[in-house]
């Protein structure tokens, strides 16, 4: 069985559809794809989204991205209500929003959000980053305690469950540390930081003693080992960013 990742495929751009539609429907059947949040914000472009991958891949796991909790071109009241919606239809497809244990390996799935722990926001950013506006949250919910609803139900495997485990991966949508981000990004484009993740995801994923972590967001394509975990973003981005990011997937692990 082979692990592969992507995330950030953004199947609201017919060319990113294109590719999906053209993935193999035999090469993965008995693989894992681990598919690192941000498909549309459109729920029923979610929806094709699982049908194609789950008939191509024998497993898929997913978590919500910033841009599938977008509620502006949705029925749903508030963003909470959109990740119930996104769930359930992850569930119905089949897609796991739960860990995996295959053999020795063990994949889990972190939700997230970004709590300001990379940096506080600039004026600018607060009205020029579109989650502000096409998010909505119930009153008294602020990006940290929105953080904690997610990374508080983070499903964190009982020990015997990881009993035998030779190799845990995880992966996340948002940033578990700032530091994944290059040194070679500009400072203009530094003032984004703070909506990028969370530290509590990286407390989580060393707790679990992950030695692979996959995430998205940045659509800053890496592969860098930190401390002893590697950790990997296959973003496949928006069509203009083809120079930059893959556009393809990432194989980041195999079973024998």
């Amino acid at each position: 069985m082979r692990v592969f990742a992507v995330s950030d495929l953004h199947v609201d751009y017919a060319p990113n559809r294109e590719w999906l539609g053209q993935l193999s429907s035999n090469d993965y059947q008995d693989d894992v794809l681990i598919l690192a949040g941000d498909i549309s914000d459109k729920l029923s472009l979610i929806d094709e989204c699982f049908a194609q991958l789950t008939r191509r891949f024998g497993t898929v796991l997913y978590v919500p991205g910033n841009h599938d909790l977008w509620i502006h071109r949705s029925d749903a009241q508030d963003s909470f209500e959109k990740y119930i919606a996104v769930r359930n239809t992850a569930t119905h497809h089949g897609v796991r929003l739960t860990p995996l244990r295959h053999g020795d390996l063990v994949i889990v799935p972190l939700m997230g959000w970004y709590d300001y722990s990379f940096g506080e926001p600039e004026d600018f950013l607060k009205s020029a980053w579109v989650d502000y506006r096409a998010c909505r949250w119930p009153e008294g919910y602020d990006e940290a305690a929105i953080t904690r609803f997610f990374t508080e139900r983070n499903i964190t495997p009982l020990s015997h469950e990881l009993d035998g485990a030779n190799k845990v991966i995880t992966f996340s949508h948002f940033l578990p540390r700032i530091d994944l981000m290059p040194d070679r990004i500009p400072a203009r484009l530094r003032k984004i930081y703070p909506v990028l993740g969370s530290t509590v995801l990286d407390k989580q994923l060393r707790d679990l003693g992950s030695s692979i972590h996959v995430y998205g967001h940045s659509h800053v394509n890496r592969h860098i080992v930190i401390d002893g975990v590697t950790y990997i973003n296959n973003a496949f981005g928006y069509p203009d960013e083809a120079h930059f990011t893959a556009r393809r997937l990432v194989h980041v692990h195999s079973t024998h």
